[in-house]
């Protein structure tokens, strides 16, 4: 599998317990709010108030060494592949990899547990209980990478700038965020609109920590190679654009002791390479270039791990489980193109995909067909709609398709064979029922206009999986093509939406809300840079989005989620694609980790350490 994008700030597994983890809610009231030690989308905190470390790390772990890899996510503007920005937090550039390593936040995310965070710069929080103002006091001891105070100014000043000129996804997510400001250095004032998103002020509390005085002399909104001033557990260090950038440890940081800190940021130095081509980066980590590398390519993972290293066990290989929503990663139709606007043609080109064939000719039967955008996951629709799906639904009837009120729809199995003829006439006859006819040999629109197509991508790799889709095409009277482009022209196309079709993958939290807005709603349709790459916009589909946010316990979530997921999978907007619900790693065996994995994240290199014994054994061996 290759995975060309995760955006997963707000990435958490679907509710499913807690393990052996007690729930405990511990609260304080105070005035007329309730004063915490943490936050969460309903409430629930499984660690108290006086609680030492994470379970899942160790807090003995050792200082030193250094982690490298090739990175495998990005944020915002961070591209796969190259970078030109140090500047990660706005639309302009092709940002590094790794630098929201180098900011603090006001809360940091538990990895077990579905949504809750605990204070990293904030000590505590108060809300009012009308859940409209959270005030947040600062820790004394938060200072910036220079030796100057982290003060509550400085997260106003942070919020309200992100609000005002952060990347689209960041401004589109704080539409519920009235502003900040700051009484004095110690206490912060966060005000939401009437009916927020329950996820904004974790949103909010996630967020970096900019310094004002920097700022001053300093345009936010440049893309910029200048190292900007952080206030986290690492700093730029080394790096040559598009080639590496490195992070090293802050050796005094001041949150190293805290309870949300213990037994992570363990290497001296992060390291993430970049390599425009998967077969030369597979070659840098044979070749001990970098020492840690996750998987996507199932042919590599099957056919690729047999050189000398791996065989004499230098050389590890592991498979991790993965409980986080798996999410949509499929090829996105642009609706927004008048050849692409009736469904029918958008569910031809779904007949004419054959996932068996794919998945057992080129991915070695590595995978399952993703099917819904919540993905592994129990909000994902299935069977009939029950009957509270059916009390949000039916005030949709003539506007949602029929289709919505029965069973969801589920792509063809195919017959394995690469060109299935049952489907491939079953998207004959849609594209017939859509008054596109072959006139000359060629599939044309009602207009008379041929249907073509471009798949954009960006990687040379992924073009294999598209060339028994395009023969099938070719059948139906499609003529279609593989665009690759550079990764800045890619991401730049992209977030203006000038493609035909691409592929991207996404996410979200098993408490998901205000974030569904960037994919689905119709403002996100229009906003360059959004995550709405099909261009939907459907009232149905908004004001399911608005049921999401304003539901009042998880269970109510859990059904408008799978409301919304009839609806969009009724558009037919993408074609999906596939998904593994586990990490394949492989590492050079100077690592050492923890004996319990967090639930909700890789935890990988945050919870992991550098082992000088081993390392230096590896070295002797190699």
């Amino acid at each position: 599998m290759i995975t060309l994008s995760r955006r997963w700030l707000l990435s958490f597994a679907a509710v499913a317990g807690f393990g052996k983890l007690p729930i405990k809610i511990s609260v304080v009231r105070a005035d007329d709010g309730i004063e915490s030690h943490g936050i969460s989308a309903f409430g629930d905190l499984a660690y108290p108030s006086d609680f030492r470390h994470f379970r899942y790390v160790d807090p003995q772990a050792p200082k030193g060494g250094i982690f490298s890899q090739i990175g495998p996510d990005q944020l915002y503007n961070q591209n796969f592949l190259t970078f030109n920005s140090l500047n990660s937090y706005i639309l302009k550039g092709d940002a590094a990899q790794g630098m929201e390593l180098t900011f603090a936040s006001l809360m940091v995310r538990s990895g077990d547990e579905p949504d809750a965070m605990y204070g990293l710069a904030a000590a505590k929080v108060r809300r009012s209980a009308d859940g409209l103002t959270y005030e947040f006091f600062i820790r004394p001891e938060a200072k910036f990478n220079d030796g100057s105070q982290l003060t509550a100014h400085d997260v106003a000043f942070s919020l309200n700038i992100l609000k005002a000129k952060g990347h689209p996804l960041i401004s589109q997510s704080l539409r519920d965020f009235v502003g900040a400001e700051a009484g004095d250095d110690t206490q912060v004032v966060v005000r939401f609109a009437p009916k927020r998103a329950r996820d904004v002020p974790l949103f909010v509390a996630g967020l970096p920590i900019f310094s004002r005085a920097y700022y001053a002399t300093q345009p936010f909104d440049e893309s910029t190679l200048k190292v900007p001033l952080g206030s986290g557990a690492y700093k730029v260090g080394r790096f040559d654009p598009g080639r590496y950038i490195e992070y090293q440890r802050v050796k005094d940081w001041w949150g190293a002791d805290l309870p949300v800190s213990r037994g992570q940021n363990n290497f001296d130095v992060v390291r993430f390479e970049y390599y425009r081509d998967r077969d030369v980066g597979f070659e840098g980590f044979s070749a001990q270039n970098y020492l840690f590398r996750e998987e996507f390519t199932a042919r590599f993972w099957a056919t690729r791990y047999d050189f000398p290293a791996v065989k004499d066990g230098r050389v590890k290989r592991d498979e991790i489980p993965d409980d986080t929503p798996s999410g949509a990663q499929g090829w996105f139709i642009n609706t927004r193109r008048q050849k692409f606007a009736d469904p029918r043609v958008r569910e031809a080109l779904n007949d004419a995909f054959d996932f068996e064939w794919t998945n057992k000719t080129i991915m070695y039967g590595a995978y399952q067909r993703t099917v819904s955008v919540f993905q592994n996951s129990d909000m994902m629709a299935r069977g009939m709609p029950s009957a509270a799906e059916l009390a949000l639904l039916e005030r949709f009837r003539g506007q949602a398709p029929d289709e919505v009120f029965g069973e969801p729809y589920v792509p063809p199995v195919s017959d394995g064979s690469g060109n299935d003829r049952v489907e491939l006439r079953k998207a004959a006859q849609l594209l017939q029922q859509a008054g596109c006819v072959i006139a000359n040999g060629k599939r044309v629109l009602p207009n008379g206009q041929p249907i073509t197509i471009e798949f954009l991508i960006d990687e040379p790799e992924f073009e294999a999986h598209h060339t028994a889709f395009i023969k099938n095409l070719a059948i139906l009277g499609i003529a279609a093509s593989v665009r690759i482009v550079d990764p800045v022209q890619y991401q730049a196309r992209r977030d203006s939406f000038d493609f035909d079709i691409t592929i991207d993958r996404f996410g979200f939290s098993s408490t998901p809300g205000d974030s569904l807005r960037s994919y689905f709603s119709s403002q996100a349709a229009a906003m360059n840079g959004s995550n709405n790459l099909a261009g939907i916009a459907d009232p149905v589909v908004d004001a399911l989005i608005a049921d999401i946010i304003a539901a009042p316990t998880r269970p109510a979530l859990v059904t408008a989620c799978r409301a919304l997921d009839r609806v969009i999978r009724a558009g037919r907007y993408w074609i999906p694609q596939w998904y593994k619900a586990s990490h394949w790693i492989a590492y050079w065996d100077v690592f050492g980790r923890p004996a319990t994995q967090p639930r909700y994240f890789r935890g990988i290199p945050d919870t992991w350490w550098y082992d000088p014994a081993k390392a230096a054994k590896i070295l002797r061996a190699g």
